[in-house]
């Protein structure tokens, strides 16, 4: 059966939303389940009931998360709470054109979610505007594999059961 996976987008003009819709829907594609929550009046509740989470976010201004994440960020900065049931992935949007912040808002979130327990599966995916790439091909391209080759090795035998079951 599929993994379940939350994916949590920040974005100011769309792109990481769009990028959220492809990878969910490679995830489907896989057999896997993928449901999108845009960041927008999200707190670390969120992460309350554990499970395997993707961060979809851009970058904005001056290294900052999207404003739409602001209140996620600002909630775990400030609540600091246990995420060790939590595993997580990052897909973090950035443009080397801006190379002191590249890709600072996934950077800050993973920093800040392995800070606070959570245990990140493999490596992030580092999408850079300026490659002539476009980021939700690279990302749909990404996912599958980084499930199946990080995330789910990290499930314990009573996680894929209880999803199995859902």
């Amino acid at each position: 059966m599929g993994i379940e996976i939350t994916i949590l987008v920040g974005t100011m003009t769309g792109t990481a939303e769009m990028v959220a819709q492809e990878v969910q829907q490679a995830l489907e594609t896989a057999g896997h389940q993928g449901a999108i929550q845009v960041m927008d009046n999200l707190d670390a509740a969120v992460f309350q009931r554990g499970g395997n989470f993707l961060i979809c976010t851009s970058t904005y201004g001056n290294g900052d998360v999207p404003d739409n994440a602001q209140a996620l960020f600002n909630s775990l900065e400030t609540e600091k709470p246990d995420l060790t049931k939590i595993k997580y992935g990052v897909i973090a949007l950035g443009d080397t054109t801006y190379k002191d912040t590249f890709c600072q808002g996934g950077l800050r979130f993973d920093k800040m979610l392995a800070e606070l327990g959570a245990r990140r599966a493999g490596e992030m995916l580092m999408h850079d505007a300026s490659s002539g790439t476009l980021p939700e091909e690279l990302a749909a391209q990404w996912v599958v594999p980084w499930v199946e080759q990080h995330l789910a090795p990290l499930l314990q035998p009573e996680d894929r059961s209880s999803q199995e079951t859902v």
